[in-house]
């Protein structure tokens, strides 16, 4: 009994010192505020409107709430729109094939964008689609929700991370960000400067995700087999999450101005 005591102890202190990090949580946090600092200011004064109806709440705080919702009723069929599969093992997409029915990624960006921008709607309703816009401009800057495998986006490729079984999925969603050691404020005003100089071009989503695509085989992503990560995997991969982190956060503040700024405005840099 006392064996069984010391072993729930460890766990314990374990448990309380390890940071709940994660693309889907720190990171998806990090891309809405790093793109709330870029945004222009008739787009801030838009998005306060709307974040006005939960208070306290900022693109940050709502860029979770995707996925604390999706095992929901009401929201159970969202959960194919946080991805895109293609299907035919390349990076080219075929909506038809892809994205039957609109049920993936890419059409419920153009879905939700289309909802937020009608200034005719219901207030609450943009709000909702700006909490969509804003998670699944994260999700489809992380390669593994842009499969070109029959492994469910690396959830089947399972690895192990020191003594940790896990997937490579989860080294995407968790691992990568979380071995940096850094806390929010710092990977902001780390990744802040990238955000900056982020080469956003069209708002086209389809070439968003066929881009994070080909980061599966251009990147090396995929260790040659399953088991434990290769060594100064996470340390070499690191930084292109953080990219990824910095575009997605960029071209979600373009999408935003698009969307929510009223007049043509320049950007507090130019001025």
């Amino acid at each position: 009994m006392r064996g069984v005591m010391l072993v729930a102890a460890l766990w314990a202190g374990m448990l309380a010192t390890t940071p709940a990090w994660a693309w889907s949580a720190f990171g998806h946090r990090l891309v809405g505020l790093l793109a709330q600092d870029q945004v222009l200011p008739g787009t801030r004064a838009r998005l306060d409107e709307l974040l006005a109806l939960e208070p306290n709440a900022d693109l940050g705080s709502i860029a979770s709430w995707a996925d604390e919702i999706r095992d929901q009723p009401a929201y159970r069929h969202t959960a194919p729109f946080h991805y895109v599969n293609f299907r035919d093992g390349s990076c080219r997409y075929d909506a038809a094939r892809d994205c039957a029915e609109g049920k993936c990624i890419i059409a419920a960006l153009a879905h939700y964008t289309q909802v937020l921008g009608d200034s005719t709607r219901p207030a609450s309703e943009r709000l909702e689609a700006l909490k969509f816009v804003v998670h699944f401009s994260g999700d489809i800057h992380q390669p593994m929700h842009t499969g070109n495998r029959n492994d469910r986006g690396g959830n089947r490729f399972q690895v192990r991370v020191a003594d940790e079984g896990t997937n490579l999925h989860a080294v995407w969603d968790t691992h990568l960000l979380r071995s940096a050691g850094l806390k929010m404020k710092q990977y902001r005003a780390r990744l802040a400067p990238q955000v900056v100089a982020a080469d956003i071009q069209a708002m086209d989503f389809a070439a968003w995700a066929e881009s994070s695509c080909a980061l599966l085989d251009d990147a090396h992503l995929y260790p040659k087999r399953p088991g434990r990560l290769p060594g100064g995997y996470l340390d070499t991969q690191r930084p292109l999450a953080e990219a990824r982190i910095a575009l997605a956060a960029a071209r979600l503040a373009a999408l935003l101005d698009h969307s929510l700024s009223p007049t043509p405005e320049t950007s507090p840099e130019a001025e």
